[in-house]
């Protein structure tokens, strides 16, 4: 199990101190975790910045391939226009725009329907960018080639491929161009679709809603449960679907690993996989948005023990957002902003801070995968960058595609 991460010797919790107190004989990351934030700042942005210039680099051509948020060059639209929103520099904004246009060109017959991977996720950037840009004959074609977008009978039900993919596009939408973009009747249909196959495929048993995808009953945040009950938890849903996200929760509570950890799927006994897209990560950010949207203390509880399993074993041996250091520093963020509890920050920063100091020379020797697409937003560096553009503000900062 110890070969999927790097051991975690950092401090839990340490204070800052000024540049003054820092002796020669520190370790470098030592150094760098214990900086105070605004030298820490600096040198989060020039990272963001560099490595976004060679994302830019190696992924866009005029020629688009791979369209999508996930591995494309939606990806890094969305990373461009992050730094845009830090920056303020219209060249990101106008370069985020062209890009979103390729993509539009790309995945004009594309039968996937989600923001990650799919057309709605082109649609809605191309809809948010248009109306930062003030192009409002633009952002009316995108809201209408959205909104034309017909979700195959055949579709699955998780987030990166299914009807939770589209959901949260509509979310995505309602939060940034306007509330009631997507009307609430339009995605109604779509949840009663999702939580009427949730109660068939649980039928009598001890969870409320279960889905399969590839003939897999999935627990996490990219294929199964947390995924599902996450997007679940912005719709307009009845008392009794409401009860059964909690249900459906508890259960995943209830029937975790003794470590803390959560199975992948239903059954599994493989306590391995510390990810955002199966594992404690990503249903830790789950669990947080039960606590908010709930009040339920238990949500809470249940987050924080998972959040001990990120910080025990999350520094694992790969960089991106889905399965990679980068997507696990969102854990601590997420902890932090719901609880203001200072030792989250820190241990955010030290999870960036790695990143930091040693992503780029682990990846260059090869004990760190740097992803099948090594610039991409979920695999590779682009997600690292959009990270450290994240710490600039850490109580602004949201799971990219995941967290409103």
């Amino acid at each position: 199990m110890a070969d999927r991460f790097f051991p975690n010797d950092m401090p839990r919790f340490g204070a800052e101190t000024t540049l003054e107190d820092q002796t020669p004989l520190a370790d470098s990351l030592t150094t760098l975790i214990s900086l105070p934030y605004p030298t820490l700042y600096s040198k989060f942005q020039a990272a963001a910045f560099h490595l976004k210039q060679s994302v830019v680099r190696e992924t866009w051509g005029k020629r688009v391939k791979d369209y999508t948020l996930y591995t494309g060059a939606l990806g890094t639209a969305y990373l461009v226009f992050k730094a845009y929103q830090v920056t303020k520099d219209g060249n990101d904004l106008n370069l985020c725009s062209e890009i979103v246009k390729a993509c539009d060109s790309a995945s004009a017959n594309s039968g996937r329907v989600t923001f990650i991977c799919g057309r709605a996720g082109v649609c809605a950037i191309g809809a948010v960018i248009a109306k930062h840009t003030g192009d409002e004959r633009l952002l009316d074609y995108y809201l209408r080639q959205f909104k034309e977008i017909v979700i195959p009978h055949d579709s699955p039900y998780e987030l990166l491929y299914g009807r939770a993919g589209y959901l949260w596009a509509c979310s995505f939408l309602n939060k940034h161009i306007g509330e009631h973009t997507i009307p609430t009747i339009h995605m109604r249909s779509v949840v009663d679709e999702v939580i009427t196959a949730g109660r068939q495929l649980a039928g009598n048993g001890r969870c409320p809603l279960m889905y399969e995808w590839h003939a897999k009953k999935y627990w996490g945040a990219a294929h199964g449960l947390a995924g599902i009950m996450h997007v679940l938890m912005d719709m307009e849903l009845k008392p009794d679907e409401v009860e059964d996200v909690k249900g459906t929760l508890r259960y995943m509570i209830k029937n975790r690993f003794p470590s803390g950890n959560y199975p992948s799927s239903e059954g599994s006994e493989s306590d391995r996989l510390v990810h955002w897209c199966h594992g404690a990560p990503g249903v830790t950010l789950t669990l947080l948005k039960a606590a908010e949207v709930f009040g339920d203390r238990d949500f809470l509880e249940a987050a924080v023990d998972a959040g001990e399993v990120v910080w025990k074993r999350g520094l694992l041996k790969r960089v991106g957002i889905c399965h990679g250091v980068s997507g696990n520093t969102y854990v601590f963020l997420s902890l932090y902003r719901l609880t203001g509890n200072e030792e989250y920050l820190y241990r955010a920063k030290a999870f960036a801070c790695f990143l930091l100091d040693r992503a780029q020379k682990l990846i260059s020797e090869g004990k760190m995968h740097g992803g099948d697409r090594p610039y991409s937003l979920f695999e590779g560096l682009g997600g690292m960058a959009y990270t450290c553009l994240d710490m600039i503000d850490p109580q602004m900062a949201k799971f990219p595609a995941y967290e409103l």
